[in-house]
């Protein structure tokens, strides 16, 4: 499927092929929820980072964020790329060197319409903030981190 996204204040758009457009996997992280997740948590897609064609790249700044896990002694800096415009504030998408043929856009960006879910995983619950009330339902999944399951192989269960 061909995903077109943008900004709030459109000064980027951009397209990218995806084969996982599910807006399924909800984070419930503290970057995830301060960077992109007014509701509590971020919703990412997975898409093929080769296909990514931006207008408007000028307008584009990126945030490594600091990472700390309570069983962590130091905090250590994200290699992921959260990218955003730096015009209007708006979250676009994630990208990581460790996985670099796949892009994350945030569900929010995208202006294709997406499908409805047939359920959800909620992931990173440990770090959810306390007034998050999770929405369950009963095909959902949830952990307290991340899911042994990747985003490929939710959608080929689905």
């Amino acid at each position: 499927m061909k995903l077109r996204g943008s900004c709030h204040c459109g000064s980027v758009k951009f397209e990218l092929l995806s084969k996982h457009f599910y807006p399924y996997q909800r984070c419930y992280c503290s970057i995830c929820r301060k960077t992109q997740g007014g509701g509590g948590y971020a919703i990412n897609l997975s898409g093929d980072a080769e296909t990514l064609k931006i207008n408007g790249k000028n307008a584009i700044s990126v945030y490594r964020a600091l990472v700390k896990n309570p069983e962590d002694k130091r905090a250590h800096r994200s290699t992921g790329e959260r990218s955003f415009c730096k015009n209007c504030g708006s979250a676009l998408w994630l990208w990581d060197p460790g996985w670099p043929k796949l892009i994350h856009p945030f569900a929010s960006a995208i202006d294709t319409p997406l499908p409805v879910p047939p359920k959800n995983t909620h992931l990173m619950l440990e770090f959810k903030a306390s007034w998050v009330d999770v929405q369950k339902h009963k095909k959902d999944k949830f952990f307290d981190r991340y899911p042994k399951e990747s985003i490929a192989e939710w959608h080929e269960n689905i």
